[in-house]
């Protein structure tokens, strides 16, 4: 099925390119983490690992969906399982900060954090496995839904982390 092939193959530069973003961003923001803890700031542990987990979650599912879809010989089929779970599971986690730290919770300093913290991510992982689904109907347009759904992921990330790195330099002992 070499046709199946193709269409993921034509896509190979943007999930290398996506994936190389993902692990670089990621490894930046374990040096913020890293001169957070030098700098013994107010914060505790809990509010650091609530605001810090998602986008390291982001960025890593940008680079999971990003590496299984790179890996050769993929068929349509296990493309769709790959995007599939990986969404279903980035759903699963939005859907549990939603619940565990919502709306009345004390930790979420404004009702504006569940925007970009919880229902972003979950519209991006929703494209994704929609994109997954329809990749089995209609390849172009399953693709370019996970695509979306991985750079929206990647920005939401990418906003966080610098919210993150925003207080953390604004952060008065």
């Amino acid at each position: 099925m070499p046709g199946q092939q193709l269409r993921l193959e034509q896509w190979a530069n943007f999930y290398a390119i996506t994936s190389a973003a993902a692990a670089t961003l990621l490894g930046l923001l374990f040096v913020v983490i890293t001169l957070a803890s030098e700098r013994r700031l107010k914060y505790t542990a809990p509010h650091i690992r609530i605001y810090l987990t998602p986008p390291v979650i982001y960025f890593s599912s940008v680079l999971l969906v990003g590496a299984l879809l790179a890996v050769p010989n993929q068929t349509r089929l296990t493309a769709v399982i790959c995007i599939c779970l990986a969404g279903t599971a980035g759903l699963g986690y939005s859907g549990s900060l939603a619940i565990k730290r919502g709306v009345g919770s004390a930790f979420y300093e404004a009702r504006s954090d569940l925007f970009p913290y919880v229902l972003l991510p979950f519209a991006a992982y929703t494209l994704m496995v929609a994109g997954g689904l329809l990749l089995l109907r209609t390849p172009q347009i399953g693709l370019d839904l996970v695509a979306a759904g991985m750079l929206v992921l990647l920005g939401i990330a990418i906003r966080n982390s610098w919210a993150i790195a925003v207080t953390i330099v604004s952060a008065r002992d």
